[in-house]
């Protein structure tokens, strides 16, 4: 099994606050994975507030995004064979009711020294 880095994005910065209703979706989805031995890190919210993006020239945006309107809310790591898998995982997911996006990552291992 790999380990595959779920960041999830919405567009507006009211869909943040999610209702009682899509925080229970989300945790049963979660639950779901956990049940299937598939959730290595239930991850966490990000917040907006006091966000900075720093530039490959080094200048500081104060935003928690650096291009258009879309904003990383958090993420989950999750365990899969491959990285279709990993996207069959992501689409069950219940943010994209409310228009948002899961961008589905790989977690590179690094192997030291003659490991």
């Amino acid at each position: 099994m790999k380990d595959f880095i779920f960041l999830f994005r919405l567009n507006k910065e009211s869909e943040l606050k999610p209702s009682a209703g899509q925080v229970k979706e989300r945790m049963d989805w979660l639950g779901n994975l956990a049940k299937q031995n598939k959730l290595a890190d239930k991850g966490n919210t990000l917040s907006p507030a006091g966000a900075k993006t720093i530039q490959a020239d080094k200048t500081v945006a104060d935003a928690p995004h650096s291009e258009g309107k879309e904003i990383v809310t958090g993420y989950v790591i999750v365990k899969a064979e491959n990285v279709e898998e990993a996207v069959e995982i992501a689409k069950a997911n219940p943010i994209f009711e409310v228009g948002g996006s899961i961008e589905v990552r790989e977690i590179a291992r690094f192997i030291k020294g003659n490991e």
